[in-house]
């Protein structure tokens, strides 16, 4: 049996529908100093802009939205709803923002609040705003392919609460682990 190993940064340099599946049993783990929290992705959505219009780079490029921009495996962590943070890994090559949102997580190692949501996710994880453009193959925020991996029975659904983005709303780009009750309870459907 192999050890778990950190994703290369190859592993992100491709579309966010390829990543956002693939992401899928992969762990998420972050080291604040005074513990490493570690949780099995288990849901996660594509936002593969600038065209797809639920996307934050779909407007051009911001401040907010610079990180998106950049090369691959790096942290785009934004602000919601003055409450909420919520992670996203940046995948495709440099220029073309696309980005992955993780949002729900199984929790593993030094992790005892919800985990299963955006925001839930990044606040069990102890992740806000000072990690927006982390390194994902550095040391206080990465990912990795656990030593052994059970087979997934992964389901599409529409993304959550992109209804403003038109037809782009009704695009089957959100990916769950189905048999895991950690999935956000909101719209379980699957095909």
């Amino acid at each position: 049996m192999s050890a778990p190993r950190k994703l290369p940064r190859a592993f992100f340099g491709r579309s966010a529908l390829v990543v956002a599946r693939e992401l899928i049993g992969m762990h998420l783990l972050r080291d604040d100093g005074e513990c490493v929290r570690r949780g099995r992705i288990v849901e996660t959505e594509a936002y593969p802009g600038p065209a797809d219009r639920a996307a934050h780079s779909s407007r051009g490029r911001t401040a907010r939205t610079a990180v998106m921009f950049g090369p691959p495996g790096y942290a785009y962590v934004y602000f919601i709803y003055g409450f909420w943070n919520c992670v996203n890994v940046v995948t495709a090559r440099a220029g073309l923002p696309h980005a992955v949102l993780l949002r729900a997580l199984e929790p593993l190692d030094g992790l005892t609040e919800r985990t299963s949501g955006p925001g839930l996710l990044c606040r069990a994880m102890h992740i806000d705003r000072r990690l927006n453009g982390a390194d994902l193959l550095g040391e206080e925020l990465w990912l990795e392919r656990p030593a052994r991996r059970p087979p997934l029975r992964i389901g599409r659904s529409t993304r959550i609460g992109v209804e403003y983005a038109g037809e782009w709303a009704a695009r089957r780009w959100r990916f769950f682990d189905r048999a895991s009750c950690y999935v956000s309870t909101a719209r379980r459907r699957t095909n």
